[in-house]
């Protein structure tokens, strides 16, 4: 139970800028942190200016006996294809047919990799590999040439070659032992690019920066601050999240652009708490603000227990022996806990009290969406 104390509220804590509370453990850092400084280029995107994703479907080869299985077909069918294309004809009926091949020392999988801007042809790129079948590893294998495609379905890059594994797999008599993800490589400039993306920087009559983070008050520091670097009133913000700059008839866009990034503007981060269930995990950060609040914090344990138990009937009856299942139920009312946040109180306070209390990973999760459904955490609470 949370109840806001009585009295006028205000803010209360000073700015925090990083917490990471780890739990059951919970560990606190806390430090006075002046207004934060960030380049353009740290905190913002150019539109139009981005990356792009490619993907390709191809073959592995060369494993040792970790491939897919005979029942996933494709793999066999891609292997067939392959090897007509190269001129060699291979049984389609009988004994011989491409469902009855073995193809344990090979393995279908799906390639992915980021086209950055501006990539040239000839230009290499690093490539993601993962098994698309049953394969159980993919250590030593060599990757056949790959097509990768854009989302227009025309191929931008052509990929090939040998596997790195973060992983392994071993097995022997029924043992086995499994490190990372085997199933999954990389190729460190595995792809060489075979067609640009047509984007000409001249052809733009207005640049926008694009926020990573939607502020208002950040978008109108970065135009200030792009209007004082050039000397002109160019910049202007659209909303709370671009920032359009009109550049000069025969001005080297290039050249403006580079300006741009370089310059440094004071970024005011939105408060915000995000908290993993799943791991429980609490990391709080930004200018996170308490309102007085108390906080009334207990628990209801329940245990059943069901046993099964046997029934003998009596001498010389003619009852039958009966299995019955007798339940007990426990009940448990934990001592209530509580916690007063007065003005003045930090994160740190809060942080100290939990620890107190004993509070573990879900009653810390509990006490955070409880505080916000009061208005006593003023952040933006995100729950994974």
């Amino acid at each position: 139970m949370i109840m806001p104390s009585p009295g006028k509220f205000g803010p209360l804590v000073r700015p925090a800028a990083f917490f990471l509370l780890l739990l059951p453990c919970i560990v606190c850092a806390q430090m006075e942190a002046p207004p934060r400084h960030s380049r353009v280029k740290d905190v913002a995107t150019i539109e139009g200016i981005r990356d792009n994703q490619l993907v390709g479907y191809g073959l592995v080869v060369g494993l040792r006996g970790t491939g897919d299985s005979s029942q996933t077909v494709f793999p066999a069918q891609t292997l067939v294809s392959a090897l007509q294309r190269m001129g060699i004809t291979v049984p389609q009926t009988g004994s011989n047919s491409a469902s009855n091949m073995q193809v344990k020392n090979m393995a279908a999988v799906f390639v992915v990799a980021t086209l950055p801007p501006f990539s040239r042809p000839g230009s290499k790129l690093d490539i993601t590999a993962s098994s698309a079948g049953d394969a159980r590893s993919l250590e030593g294998g060599i990757l056949l040439m790959t097509p990768l495609y854009g989302p227009d379905g025309q191929i931008y890059a052509q990929a090939q070659g040998a596997l790195v594994l973060g992983g392994y797999m071993a097995s022997a008599s029924g043992n086995a032992r499994q490190v990372n993800h085997p199933t999954t490589a990389r190729i460190p400039g595995g792809a060489l690019v075979e067609r640009s993306l047509p984007f000409d920087l001249r052809q733009l009559t207005t640049l926008t920066i694009v926020l990573n983070d939607a502020d208002f008050h950040t978008a109108e520091r970065l135009a200030a601050a792009t209007n004082q670097a050039l000397g002109a009133s160019r910049a202007h913000a659209v909303d709370s999240r671009r920032v359009e700059v009109t550049p000069a008839p025969d001005e080297d866009r290039a050249t403006l652009l580079d300006t741009i990034e370089g310059i440094e503007i004071e970024v005011f981060p939105r408060a915000r708490v995000v908290v993993n269930e799943r791991t429980g995990t609490v990391v709080i950060g930004g200018t996170v603000r308490l309102q007085p609040v108390s906080i009334l914090h207990g628990g209801l344990s329940v245990n059943v227990v069901s046993q099964q138990l046997v029934s003998q009937p009596g001498p010389l009856s003619n009852g039958t022996t009966q299995v019955v299942r007798q339940a007990s139920v426990e009940a448990q009312d934990k001592p209530v806990n509580r916690i007063e946040l007065k003005q003045g109180a930090t994160v740190e306070d809060l942080v100290q009290e939990l620890q107190r209390i004993g509070a573990g990973a879900r009653d810390v999760i509990s006490i955070l969406q409880g505080m916000k459904e009061a208005g006593a955490l003023e952040a933006d609470l995100e729950v994974l």
